[in-house]
């Protein structure tokens, strides 16, 4: 998971810059990504991440404004808003990633870019969103089912 851990960070990165620039072309991006000092296997999780994203963030962003219930979605700091999305795509997208783990990666990212309180906070967004779309144990190793 350590590669899965750095192609995060890579897309949380890309994501951040594509909203300070305003958007970036297919080719800005490949160098980009290129950029950054990381295992292929890494690039191509976070290419893959913030490919995902951009092209789902509407739909990401109404998992999170449903979820969020008393807050409004913009008011979220750039790095949370992209930690939650690129963990929301996560959940309904990549059925091999377990929830626990998308859900304890995101709680570190938003300790390593913001605060204890921004772990909190991310762990309740994304913990709710599991719960309302069933995906407590995706991912997760279970007993075969017993059979009468």
């Amino acid at each position: 998971m350590g590669l899965r851990h750095l192609g995060r960070e890579l897309a949380l990165k890309a994501l951040y810059r594509i909203d300070i620039c305003g958007g970036a072309s297919s080719d800005d991006l490949a160098v980009l990504f290129e950029s950054f000092a990381a295992e292929e296997s890494a690039r191509k999780f976070a290419v893959a991440l913030m490919e995902g994203v951009r092209k789902e963030q509407v739909t990401l962003d109404k998992h999170l404004a449903d979820a969020l219930e008393h807050w409004s979605v913009k008011r979220l700091s750039r790095v949370d808003h992209n930690i939650m999305r690129i963990a929301v795509f996560e959940l309904l997208h990549l059925n091999d990633i377990p929830t626990r783990v998308t859900i304890d990666e995101a709680i570190e990212l938003a300790k390593t870019y913001g605060d204890e309180g921004s772990g909190r906070f991310v762990n309740g967004v994304l913990d709710h969103i599991a719960e309302v779309n069933e995906l407590k144990g995706k991912g997760e190793d279970r007993p075969p089912a017993k059979h009468d």
